[in-house]
């Protein structure tokens, strides 16, 4: 492994991370509610998963889904059946009060949101076929384990700062402020976008296989 393949690796997690999806969308949403603590501690459950599925696919998790195909299937239904439960709460709370932006989340609250920040990314089983494509693309076989450990706490430690950039940037009080000016609208738009990747993850994929294809998550 040479530095080249490293930065290569860094720019397609700025582009995967920079992409909308619900794991953006669940750190965005939790920021705006709660401040930078929340969006903080939702960060880092979102981090942990997304560099395990680089660490799982470099054990082979995808080969495990294409000899046992089922347990993909297993994974999606869950991980979508998640994602609706998500919206509808995210739906039925609208108009539930909201914590001080200003206040650091206490202990419960933390972990709460680091946990279902962790949800929120092994809902989505498509991530490890992600991650197993752009490493086949981008790095040698064969890497020692040394090696690696440096790529998924590599890509641990980005994830981290990107999360953590974010929730920074939109703890500010303008943009709270905005948030809260157009929360009902908002909060019900990212409903019905984590509404429908659940049900697009849980939609049948075609014949043959396609379900093996290295989707982005």
């Amino acid at each position: 492994m040479t530095l080249a393949h490293l930065l290569a690796f860094n720019i397609t997690l700025l582009a995967a991370f920079l992409s909308p999806g619900p794991a953006m969308l669940y750190a965005l949403r939790n920021t705006l509610r709660g401040g930078v603590g929340l969006g903080m501690a939702t960060g880092c459950g979102l981090a942990v998963v997304a560099a395990g599925w680089t660490l799982m696919a470099f054990l082979g998790l995808q080969a495990v889904f294409v000899l046992v195909p089922w347990a993909y299937g297993v994974l999606k239904v869950a991980g979508a059946a998640y994602l609706i439960w998500l919206a509808w709460h995210i739906w039925r709370d609208t108009g539930a009060a909201l914590p001080d932006a200003a206040d650091r989340p206490t202990g419960r609250v933390a972990w709460r949101a680091f946990a279902m920040g962790m949800l929120v990314n092994l809902a989505n089983p498509k991530s490890v076929l992600f991650a197993a494509a752009v490493l086949v693309v981008i790095f040698p076989a064969g890497l020692p384990p040394a090696q690696i450990a440096l790529i998924v706490g590599n890509h641990l430690l980005l994830e981290l700062l990107g999360y953590g950039l974010l929730a920074w940037a939109l703890s500010r009080p303008v943009l709270r402020a905005r948030y809260l000016g157009a929360r009902r609208w908002l909060d019900r738009l990212a409903a019905l976008v984590l509404g429908a990747l659940g049900v697009r993850l849980a939609w049948p994929e075609g014949q043959g296989g396609a379900a093996m294809s290295g989707a982005a998550p």
